[in-house]
């Protein structure tokens, strides 16, 4: 503050410029889109690398906040804006997704074992019928 009660200005070599703006948030929303699509992939690969699924998708979180907070703060493009909150929501489904497959985990690892190998349709309707039987009947 200056005598005055004024802010004090910030020095032109401390504020980024618009470029090296862009440039970064641009790098941040790309982590960021890899970072869902690796959290989806990782999910999708193999149950028992929950844990791996579920630091992706933290990470995504909060790269998807700076971005959307640096996308806001720096009027950037919309479709990074468009992107970003479209992440958020696939990791908000992700978490949703994580937390059912962290409370019936054995049984999500014993479908997938039964169901990799099954070659025919019928083998792998068994294998759902059979996840549907351990499953609460709640949520059937």
């Amino acid at each position: 503050m200056n005598p005055d009660g004024s802010p004090q200005p910030i020095p032109h070599h401390s504020r980024p410029s618009a470029e090296s703006a862009l440039a970064a948030t641009q790098t941040l929303f790309r982590t960021f889109v890899l970072t869902v699509l690796g959290s989806f992939f990782v999910y999708t690969l193999n149950v028992e690398y929950l844990w791996l699924s579920a630091i992706l998708t933290v990470a995504s979180i909060v790269l998807g906040v700076v971005v959307l907070v640096r996308t806001v703060q720096y009027k950037q493009s919309r479709l990074v804006l468009f992107g970003t909150i479209s992440g958020l929501v696939v990791c908000a489904v992700m978490c949703l997704l994580l937390l059912v497959t962290a409370a019936f985990f054995n049984q999500f690892r014993d479908y997938q074992s039964c169901a990799r190998p099954a070659l025919t349709e019928q083998a792998r309707s068994e294998c759902q019928q059979r996840l549907m039987d351990t499953l609460p009947s709640g949520l059937r």
